[in-house]
């Protein structure tokens, strides 16, 4: 009995080992490159504003405030990387400083105009994890290509309820760009996916639209 308990106290162990291992292998295999600080928390270095507006100074729209990146929401517009971007990680946090209103992440976008041709993650409050395919930009969900190029907005709802946090709080995307793959999630949850992006490279930009709302660790890592 003695040995048997110690040749199971052995196993146990040797199977422990196995399983530790082999998440250190899938941890591996799932390993990020180089993260890329896109906003410095200081100004705007990097980073083109713009207005629909073209009276509006683009200072009275976005702003520095105590290291938080400040958006009045109006007039419509964005600002956007200099660079641009293909397969990434993308981290951002954004709150609602007062009642909750509307904003968005462009990724791949292109072309100065508002609105660009671009895939959207929508921050509208209640719908963060929606796509919105802007001018002609293409996704195929769920097996079903949703381009339509005579439609201006393209909305692709979230695939499970809010995870929204209230106004006040920090919540944070994270949006994988692999290929022509996108996937969104909103706090940690799974929001939506897709395949076949078109575009599947170009801007990363933050939407001006409806009301204030402030961004923090704006960053990416290469993938």
């Amino acid at each position: 009995m003695r040995m048997m308990g110690k040749a199971g106290l052995w196993l146990v162990v040797g199977m422990s080992l196995a399983a530790l291992a082999g998440c250190q292998n899938a941890s591996a295999g799932k390993t990020l490159g180089q993260k890329v600080v896109l906003w410095n928390g200081k100004d705007f270095t990097g980073w083109t504003r713009v207005a629909a507006d073209k009276g509006v100074a683009v200072n009275e729209v976005w702003q520095v405030r105590d290291g938080v990146l400040y958006c009045s929401g109006k007039p419509n517009g964005y600002m956007r990387t200099q660079k641009q971007y293909a397969n990434y990680h993308l981290h951002v946090e954004w709150r609602w400083p007062a009642a909750p209103a509307n904003s968005g992440v462009f990724l791949h976008a292109g072309g100065d105009r508002v609105w660009p041709v671009c895939i959207e993650c929508q921050l509208k409050a209640g719908s963060a994890g929606d796509f919105v395919l802007m001018n002609g930009a293409g996704l195929t969900v769920d097996g079903t290509e949703r381009r339509n190029p005579a439609q201006q907005f393209v909305s692709i709802k979230k695939k499970n309820p809010s995870s929204e946090k209230p106004a006040g709080q920090w919540n944070s995307y994270d949006i994988d760009c692999q290929g022509g793959s996108v996937r969104c999630l909103v706090n940690g949850v799974l929001q939506n996916e897709g395949t076949k992006a078109n575009p599947a490279s170009g801007w990363i930009c933050l939407q001006s639209e409806g009301g204030p709302i402030e961004f923090r660790n704006i960053y990416l890592q290469t993938k």
